[in-house]
């Protein structure tokens, strides 16, 4: 995304979406998630970790699934503090990299002040679910969209699902046609 805003006029608006909101905050394997499906995890965390490769970024061996919600609603306040962005690509590199569980409310904190936020203040908008609203209303509105995976990249109502190479990012936002960046 850094590099298609270096190149596009775009903007990043993350909408969150409940991709297997029924798994239990304790996590639960992959192999267990995708248990009775015809879904190859070693051959799909293959791919994984080449498409990270390609595009610089970092990927681990992940084992676990855990439930994203509050991590979701500390996104969603994280977004409204100053370097709040930041919180994305800290959330990523805990989930896909470091297999954190996200669902574990001290990490989150943890991950919070990592990026400057307040811990104190990250711990009381978990506890008290503050942002549970806001992030019911992405849910929403990604059904709304017909979301199915994550990620899920949209422009002028058009989108790809899943992780993509750069050039099929670029593809679709030329496609909508997003205004160049003078070189």
């Amino acid at each position: 995304m850094d590099r298609l805003q270096s190149r596009y006029e775009v903007d990043v608006k993350y909408v969150h979406f409940p991709l297997h909101p029924e798994t239990p905050s304790e996590g639960m394997t992959l192999e267990q998630l995708f248990a009775g499906r015809n879904f190859d995890v070693s051959a799909a965390q293959v791919r994984m970790a080449r498409l990270m490769a390609d595009e610089g970024l970092a990927y681990g061996e992940r084992t676990m699934t855990y439930n994203s919600r509050l991590a979701q609603e500390l996104a969603k306040w994280a977004e409204s503090q100053s370097n709040g962005e930041l919180i994305h690509d800290a959330l990523f590199q805990a989930y896909f990299v470091e297999n954190v569980n996200l669902a574990d409310v001290d990490r989150l904190v943890a991950i919070a002040e990592q990026i400057g936020l307040d811990g104190d203040e990250a711990k009381r908008i978990l506890e008290n679910r503050d942002f549970r609203d806001a992030v019911d209303a992405d849910w929403q509105r990604s059904r709304e969209l017909g979301v199915t995976g994550v990620p899920t990249f949209v422009a002028a109502n058009r989108g790809v699902v899943g992780a993509q190479p750069y050039e099929q990012l670029e593809a679709l936002v030329q496609a909508a046609a997003a205004p160049r960046r003078d070189a």
